[in-house]
């Protein structure tokens, strides 16, 4: 319970930050958990009475600081005490270079470190996959197919996340199943059990860190408060732009360029940077004439140093580097050419063919980073459906979410990194759980699209947008 639980919360939070930002900031608390479950008392008793031997010898190299904890950097980034900000380091190459024989006192004990660690960057992946802007390769994807199907108004950020948030509840529980037979047995019955029992050590030191972990966050300020109002208006303008049963609030807009889900974050991040990030007093004096020196009245919420550190620039860049590999496959004729070598798979059904692309990609992916993976696929997928009469978003929508399953290998992703460098699983372990994974959002994808996916993007036909786009392309 606590394995889905973890994976609940970090599913939501990839919803709406990146999955590096997520997996950074939820495993140094998974972490501290992970401490408390692998030296409680009853395991110390076990292995005071079965090796004491073993343990005056070598002694037990374990996740607390009584047996050589490999270390959590604490950096200060500010240099002003009352501002200072921790950031939370994995522990070093060196220090996790042990030998996993020794680091601890049972198996079940790596067993539960491995299922809960692989957990969060996978459940990262899930919930990236939910909203169009929880991943770089969705971005990417929705800004190519606008530029190349102008007349497209189909794909917007509620039509997204009909589509993805079933599949996402899937593969959270399907997932959960999988890293909870893989590592931890198929005690089901016990675990989903609803009857009340008591509490075993492990459990209460468990909680009462949670518990203690969340106390730190104290009250909610200010600029926390003005933040949290902006992401839920910013959030149902997403959602009522173009609902689809009722007229949105892009029908008071003619032109099209004023009615993107883009103009909604852009004029609302833009706010941020004129509301101020102190409350304001109006007109009252500080008690005892005391003045506030450790936020500045005029200081907005998001300063323009802040925005230029956390803008990811080298997306931006990459992005504009597809538009323009797009515009030279289209200029030389190569996607011409590469829709006319697609001819020959025309004899196999529609959905074979949007399998074996996806099968493609997710073979790729793990040894290219992900958007660059999608630019390269982009141009020659559209070509591919249009060749074939294939509805271009039959094609694209299961390779774009096929793409984010890199999960099988450290360099695949960010997180995946994250994870293994805090050193309790191997290689081995992630491409054995990765491998399920894979599959599992692959065979949920495949029968989305083919569901609930056509009545929603209506993938019957080949659509008139896409063919004044071949076209094009042909002439």
């Amino acid at each position: 319970k606590l394995l889905l639980c973890f994976m609940c919360c970090t599913t939501v939070l990839s919803m709406w930050l990146s999955n590096t930002s997520t997996t950074a900031m939820v495993m140094p608390i998974v972490e501290a958990v992970l401490q408390e479950l692998v030296n409680a008392e009853e395991e110390r008793e076990v292995i005071s009475t079965a090796g004491s031997t073993i343990i005056e010898e070598n002694e037990p190299i374990g996740l607390s600081e009584k047996h050589g904890q490999p270390s959590l950097e604490l950096i200060f980034i500010n240099e002003d005490p009352t501002q200072a900000q921790i950031l939370v380091l994995p522990p070093k190459p060196s220090e996790l270079g042990l030998s996993t024989k020794y680091r601890y006192q049972t198996r079940h004990d790596h067993m539960v470190c491995k299922c809960l660690s692989l957990s969060i960057s996978y459940a990262a992946t899930i919930g990236g996959l939910t909203t169009i802007i929880g991943t770089s390769t969705s971005l990417i994807f929705l800004e190519h197919f606008n530029n190349h199907y102008p007349n497209a108004e189909v794909v917007n950020f509620g039509t997204w996340f009909l589509f993805s948030f079933p599949i996402s509840l899937i593969m959270l529980v399907l997932t959960w199943f999988w890293m909870h037979w893989l590592f931890l047995g198929c005690n089901f019955r016990e675990t989903c059990s609803v009857s009340k029992k008591k509490k075993t050590k492990r459990e209460e030191m468990s909680e009462r860190r949670i518990q203690e972990e969340y106390k730190k966050l104290g009250n909610v300020s200010y600029p926390e408060m003005v933040t949290g109002f902006f992401f839920i208006l910013m959030t149902l303008l997403w959602f009522t732009r173009e609902p689809g049963f009722v007229p949105g609030w892009s029908s008071f807009f003619e032109k099209k360029g004023y009615r993107t889900d883009a103009t909604v974050s852009v004029f609302l991040g833009f706010l941020l940077f004129l509301i101020p990030a102190k409350k304001p007093c109006f007109g009252k004096r500080e008690k005892d004439g005391e003045k506030s020196t450790d936020i500045n009245t005029l200081d907005p919420i998001i300063t323009w140093k802040d925005f230029q550190k956390t803008m990811p620039w080298e997306i931006v860049v990459l992005v504009g580097g597809g538009y323009a590999l797009a515009a030279g496959c289209k200029t030389s004729g190569l996607s011409t050419w590469i829709g006319r070598q697609m001819l020959s798979l025309s004899s196999l059904p529609y959905w074979a063919v949007t399998l074996l692309a996806c099968i493609l990609v997710s073979l790729v992916t793990e040894f290219v980073s992900n958007p660059a993976t999608i630019t390269i696929f982009l141009p020659i997928l559209c070509s591919m459906s249009e060749t074939l009469l294939i509805n271009p978003l039959y094609t694209l929508i299961p390779v774009t979410m096929c793409i984010s399953f890199a999960v099988m290998l450290p360099v695949g992703n960010p997180p995946n990194a994250i994870v293994f460098s805090y050193g309790h699983c191997q290689i081995k372990d992630m491409v054995k759980a990765g491998l399920g994974v894979n599959l599992i959002g692959l065979a949920v994808v495949m029968v989305a699209i083919n569901t609930w996916g056509i009545r929603l993007f209506q993938l019957n036909s080949f659509p008139e947008w896409a063919v004044v786009s071949n076209v094009t392309s042909q002439t």
